[in-house]
């Protein structure tokens, strides 16, 4: 009997849409508390994207028997930051573009404050805030689904390597037939 390997595509799939789902409600809370953009308080959304690549990487341990390679365990969670990366960015540029375009006007008011204290011209102010409105979405979106990648390949690293268990001489499986017929 052959027994099927496990997916680690499937198993970073699924651990992406939580993420996602957690994003998603801390974006709308951090919306109802009023927090400002550059608040550190928004620093907790990372706690669960380590958290589920850890959890992605600790699932296809399991699957595999609790034995695995560096390699092993380092793909699902690449996998995850992948998948985690680009669901972020099309969530984001559907939140700022669709679901809340205020928050776009936000970002360029504290963008032409900051160009004001810095001296900046009108001209330059305006042309900045002009670029931002037409262009932000995309680019936020890009950035953020660049540095997720980013981020989550340190994470997953970090976590292959904590999880890294080879199997050695004396874990070999008996494979002899249980069954006294055979």
């Amino acid at each position: 009997m052959e027994t099927k390997a496990p997916n680690p595509t499937i198993i970073a799939t699924k651990w992406a849409l939580f993420y996602l789902g957690v994003s998603i409600v801390l974006t709308y809370t951090y919306e109802f508390l009023h927090l400002a953009q550059d608040s550190p308080i928004k620093y907790i959304s990372y706690l669960p994207f380590i958290g589920f690549c850890f959890l992605a990487q600790k699932e296809y341990k399991d699957q595999l028997g609790g034995f695995i390679t560096f390699g092993q365990a380092f793909n699902p969670g690449f996998r995850y930051a992948l998948f985690s990366g680009l669901l972020t960015a099309v969530f984001l540029y559907l939140y700022l573009s669709v679901l809340s375009p205020g928050t776009m006007q936000q970002i360029v008011d504290a963008q032409g404050a900051k160009l004001a204290e810095q001296n900046q011209s009108q001209e330059t102010i305006d042309k900045a805030a002009e670029m931002t409105l037409k262009y932000g979405a995309v680019i936020g979106s890009v950035v953020a689904a660049i540095g997720t990648l980013i981020f989550g390949c340190i994470v997953a690293l970090i976590g292959a390597a904590i999880l890294k268990k080879e199997r050695t001489a004396y874990d070999i499986i008996d494979e002899t037939p249980t069954d006294p017929t055979l």
